[in-house]
């Protein structure tokens, strides 16, 4: 029997410990001078009791119920803006002006009419309630008007339809509303009474679950009565508020009124006196002033009229008719009020911002001053000093490409000025061959007669041939690139060293270098660009909660002097059109690179490329340009997408006017008939110029010989040079061999490839080439107004989700 011996690793068993306790000397040995921490007391920890610990969640609590209370009698209070309520019919058998005369109950307080155009509005004051309402009023099918109502309603009330709830034109509204940002919102129905009593419950049943999808939470009010219109409005009173976060730090106006004084020199341009409640944040006069819709403006100076809808008014009843109780403002009252106007506050040259929103580039700024004599004589030494590398390189290799060209150690691959095509020595040819021999099997086909159309011959008539091609070639070149993305055939009339010059091969697109200062195009002398964006936004927005801004405060009714509008904008809201204003934040009329992440819109599958021409709406902002795609990773790099794609979040990038997120984003895209598509919604990320968005190039070879880990390659490029070109840039396989170029062969582009494995005869070479691309220069601040909704031109998958 053989005797154990023991392997070469030895089993370690602990050492025994002596005892439980240490003594000192042996504790001071094993710290080695390291000292304890020390204990801190609760004292010191500042660690409250149990009792300190409830105490101060109980006075949270209190703070927090106590500010909601606040923000609630604030609002439509007598010191505070009247509650702006949007009232928006979502279904064409919706009666908007039945709503309206049960809302103008003289019972409940006074109402005072407005009309402007299409839009109808009036205020609603009750002192009994102490509150006072103003009601507008927009339809789903008018886009702009809705988002930009929505932007500054306090609630919108949603007017549904006891048996459908919304119509297709409905559910697209609510679609854009959701994407941009609800305020406080209520639903009504309007209509149960007309229905027999008996279906009451199984409406409203049915109803409660269509609402489900779009409003899971929510409680339906009835708006058939004026008990109804009663509820409705106290309901409206005591609703908690929720917050749109890119008006909170704001300051922003809804006009009343708005007069325009022509200049002196021009009667294209003028003064605009817009006249409105104060909301969101206090107003100062040296801020600058966006209109949406038209652009930046500065004012003058803010005035302060008396209030003509204060909440204790005396209420005049004619004698004729006790039952009417209209309040009617005099024409004295006005003479009043045009008496106490109070200027509040005038603009400083100093302080006040300013409109400039581009960089002038200096065109000499980059220019070098020839050198001194010195300067070269110190070159020339240096030139000296640096000691020459030799390196073996192929025939015809010009000194910049044999920079590239790294040291091999042992075989350099040999010089290869001869090919011939019959050679077969240390190569296995592999040849596919298409079998032809396939057995064509006949299509059982079934007769049916179609009817023809009646209109049939009118059909073509409103078919735009050369869109339809268009848009043809568009779903060719998408479905291409699912397949085969990023993949382009090599040119045959240009050499491939000419018509990717721009582009570089990258050993990692992850971790290669990349200088973001590189090679930037002159559009980007134009912009601004911050050191630290994140530190500036958050230094301006704590300035904004802490510091107190000197103008008017939340709630007045001020006279804004609006200096250089043009006349258009005037004419625009005699048309009907709401006019809102915004006060911007610092450097916020500054043009940079805005990054906004997307998300594709499920109700649109037209294919968008990227640089189109879309609208833009960000925030409170509106505009037009053509952005860039790019995928939504945390790395330094971004890789360019060509489409719009489904399912995915992607960044656009797009030169716009800088705003501090967080800001809601939707992307339109225009029809040809007029009408604004929605094909995306998201977000505002950051604004960074720096951000790279690196566009790839796929070169595509077929493997012509292979033998082991060598092969020959050709149909990636076409003459020698591009070879030799091209030859520091590393090769793989879409079967994910990696492999470099070793020698061209020949004078046809075949070259002699090594691989890290053996290749398959199946298997595809590709070729990385890499660029960074930037966005077109086609900001435009004037979007034109679209045509309203039709519910034959809404998508199809729109026209789907209608509640049965």
């Amino acid at each position: 029997m053989a005797a154990h011996r023991s392997g070469p690793l030895k089993q370690q068993n602990k050492a025994h410990k002596g005892g439980r306790h240490r003594g000192r000397g042996s504790a001071q040995r094993d710290n080695k001078g390291r000292l304890a921490l020390k204990a801190l007391c609760k004292k010191a920890r500042k660690e409250l009791s149990r009792v300190d610990q409830r105490h101060r969640a109980s006075q949270l609590r209190k703070q927090k119920k106590e500010a909601v209370l606040a923000e609630k009698r604030h609002l439509g209070s007598k010191d505070g803006p009247p509650h702006q309520v949007l009232v928006v019919p979502l279904h064409n058998r919706v009666s908007l002006s039945e709503a309206f005369r049960l809302l103008q109950d003289t019972d409940t307080g006074s109402v005072h009419l407005n009309v402007w155009g299409s839009t109808q509005s009036f205020m609603l004051l009750c002192p009994r309630l102490k509150h006072r309402w103003f009601f507008t009023s927009a339809r789903p099918g008018d886009l702009h008007t809705v988002l930009d109502m929505a932007k500054v309603a306090d609630t919108i009330v949603f007017l549904l339809d006891p048996l459908e709830g919304w119509d297709s034109t409905g559910d697209y509204c609510l679609s854009c509303l959701f994407a941009q940002g609800l305020p406080t919102y209520t639903l009504a129905v309007q209509g149960v009474s007309g229905l027999p009593p008996k279906k009451h419950i199984d409406a409203r049943k049915k109803l409660s679950k269509a609402v489900e999808k779009r409003f899971p939470d929510d409680k339906l009010l009835l708006l058939d009565t004026q008990q109804e219109a009663g509820m409705l409005l106290r309901q409206l009173a005591n609703q908690k508020q929720r917050h749109l976060a890119f008006r909170d730090r704001r300051a922003y106006l809804f006009a009343h009124t708005a007069d325009f004084v022509a200049s002196e020199e021009n009667n294209l341009v003028g003064t605009l006196k817009l006249s409105g409640y104060v909301r969101g944040q206090a107003l100062n006069v040296n801020s600058l002033l966006h209109i949406v819709g038209h652009g930046d403006f500065q004012m003058k100076q803010i005035d302060a009229p008396t209030d003509p809808f204060p909440l204790n008014t005396r209420v005049i009843k004619p004698q004729k008719d006790p039952g009417m109780a209209m309040e009617i403002c005099a024409m004295d009252a006005v003479t009043d009020m045009e008496e106490d106007i109070k200027v509040l506050m005038k603009a400083d040259p100093e302080k006040q911002e300013s409109l400039q929103t581009e960089v002038i580039p200096d065109p000499m700024e980059g220019e070098q001053t020839w050198p001194t004599e010195e300067e070269l004589r110190e070159a020339n030494d240096l030139l000296k000093e640096t000691s020459k590398v030799v390196k073996k390189v192929p025939k015809g290799t010009s000194s910049y490409q044999a920079e590239w060209i790294l040291d091999e150690d042992g075989d350099s691959g040999g010089e290869g000025d001869e090919y011939d095509d019959t050679e077969h020595e240390d190569f296995m040819e592999e040849e596919s061959q298409d079998e032809s021999s396939e057995v064509e099997e006949e299509e059982e086909c079934e007769t049916m007669t179609v009817g023809d159309s009646v209109r049939d011959d009118l059909y073509d008539e409103n078919v735009d041939e050369e869109a339809e091609e268009k848009m043809l070639e568009k779903y060719k070149q998408e479905r291409l690139e699912e397949m085969f993305p990023d993949e382009v055939d090599t040119p045959r009339d240009v050499a491939a060293r000419i018509r990717f010059q721009k582009y570089r091969g990258l050993k990692s697109f992850r971790t290669s270098p990349w200088d973001p200062k590189e090679n930037l195009p002159r559009d980007y002398a134009r912009i601004f660009q911050f050191q630290n964006f994140a530190n500036t936004r958050k230094s301006i927005f704590k300035e904004i909660d802490e510091k107190e801004v000197e103008g008017a405060e939340v709630g007045w009714y001020v006279t804004l002097h609006v200096s250089d509008v043009p006349v258009s904008v005037a004419e625009s809201f005699r048309r009907g059109a709401p006019m809102i204003a915004f006060s911007l934040l610092p450097h916020e009329q500054k043009m940079s690179v805005l990054n906004m992440v997307v998300r594709r819109n499920p109700g649109d599958t037209e294919p968008v490329k990227a640089k189109e021409e879309l609208i833009f709406h960000c925030g409170f902002r509106r505009f037009r340009a053509s952005p860039l795609f790019s995928q939504h990773t945390a790395a330094d790099k971004h890789k360019f997408q060509r489409f719009l794609t489904a399912d995915v979040a992607l960044v656009v990038t797009v030169y716009a006017p800088i705003t501090f997120p967080p800001a809601s984003v939707l992307l339109f895209k225009q029809k040809s008939n007029g009408m604004h598509n929605l094909i995306a919604t998201g977000h505002l990320l950051s604004v960074d110029p720096d951000r790279m968005v690196i566009k790839r190039v796929v070169l595509s070879g077929h493997p012509f010989k292979i033998f082991t880990k060598t092969a020959v390659v050709r149909y990636m490029f076409f003459n020698r040079e591009d070879v030799l070109w091209f030859k520091p840039v590393e090769l793989r396989t879409k079967w994910g061999r990696r492999g470099h170029i070793k020698e061209p062969l020949g004078t046809h582009g075949h070259m002699k490839c090594s691989f890290d494995g053996k290749l398959k005869s199946q298997d595809t070479v590709l070729m990385n080439l890499y660029k960074r691309v930037f966005p077109k220069w086609t900001y435009d601040p004037y979007v034109p107004e679209p045509v309203p909704w039709i519910k034959s031109e809404i998508p199809s998958t729109v026209l789907e989700m209608d509640p049965e």
